[in-house]
């Protein structure tokens, strides 16, 4: 290890997600200067830094979902010894899906700083190229792995109006699709994102019944990331014109102007304020 210091320091490292060349200046830099190196899966990890011809003079060990309960007390000794510790995933930021909440959360407790070299993230990679929305989004990551768990989800999310990304297994995204074309109506728009900066990257915006057609008859491989677009808006039923005229009441005899009255109304069911103003005056 190198020299120590009063306190370590955790750096979390955003990975490529399948090109090395994407890897920043200062993922290089703090990978050749760790103390230890936590990694998701030691030999992508070796590979990588073969890649990027960057020698990792610290201590390899491996931080995966198996050990990670095990290992976060040991490296977060490590940090309070003051070395510095590097977490690594198999590609984009740790802990978002990735290994890493745990040790983030553990070593905050402990008073250890905790940093980041940001870098790629399959979410925001995914939105981006989707062509939806992404002024507004919300992240699911894995859907649940039994069918009944994953309907009942979807169910929950059918009337989400953001933006929507998930993760999910290849051997899953068909039934996963159905069942989302089911949930949010076969027409709602979608883009399946795959091998994402790969030699095979591939983007499919089609909506989510004719997606799921697709991936029932070509069984996608590879890393996926499925956008979804947000449930669209749905306009308020228009009320009778006795109620636009309560409602409109209500309002005055709350101590509102008519004219306010009026354009508060309007504005709560969707209508042109001269609607209002004439079913009012009739």
């Amino acid at each position: 290890m190198g020299e120590m210091s009063d306190t370590g320091c955790l750096v979390l490292l955003g990975a490529p997600l399948g090109n090395p060349a994407d890897a920043s200046a200062r993922f290089r830099e703090v990978l050749g200067s760790a103390d230890v190196v936590a990694a998701e899966d030691t030999r992508r990890l070796t590979r990588l830094a073969r890649d990027l011809d960057v020698s990792v003079p610290g201590r390899i060990v491996s931080y995966f979902e198996g050990n990670e309960e095990r290992r976060t007390p040991e490296l977060v000794d490590v940090l309070a010894a003051g070395y510095l510790v590097a977490l690594v995933t198999d590609g984009g930021m740790p802990s978002v899906s990735d290994p890493g909440y745990r040790l983030v959360r553990a070593a905050l407790d402990a008073g250890v700083p905790v940093t980041a070299a940001p870098g790629p993230s399959a979410v925001t990679t995914a939105l981006a190229l989707s062509g939806l929305p992404s002024d507004r989004f919300c992240f699911e990551g894995f859907l649940p792995r039994t069918p009944a768990a994953r309907r009942s989800r979807l169910r929950a999310l059918a009337a989400e109006p953001r933006t929507l990304v998930l993760f999910e297994a290849p051997h899953r995204i068909a039934g996963a699709l159905a069942d989302l074309a089911a949930a949010f109506g076969a027409d709602r728009p979608a883009a399946l994102c795959r091998e994402l900066t790969k030699t095979y990257e591939e983007v499919i915006r089609r909506p989510l019944g004719e997606l799921a057609r697709w991936a029932a008859e070509e069984e996608p491989r590879g890393e996926i990331t499925l956008v979804v677009g947000g449930a669209p808006e749905v306009a308020p039923e228009r009320p009778d014109d006795d109620a636009l005229r309560a409602a409109v009441a209500a309002r005055e005899a709350a101590g509102l102007t008519r004219r306010d009255a009026i354009t508060e109304v309007a504005a709560e069911f969707g209508l042109r304020r001269r609607e209002v103003y004439t079913v009012v005056h009739a």
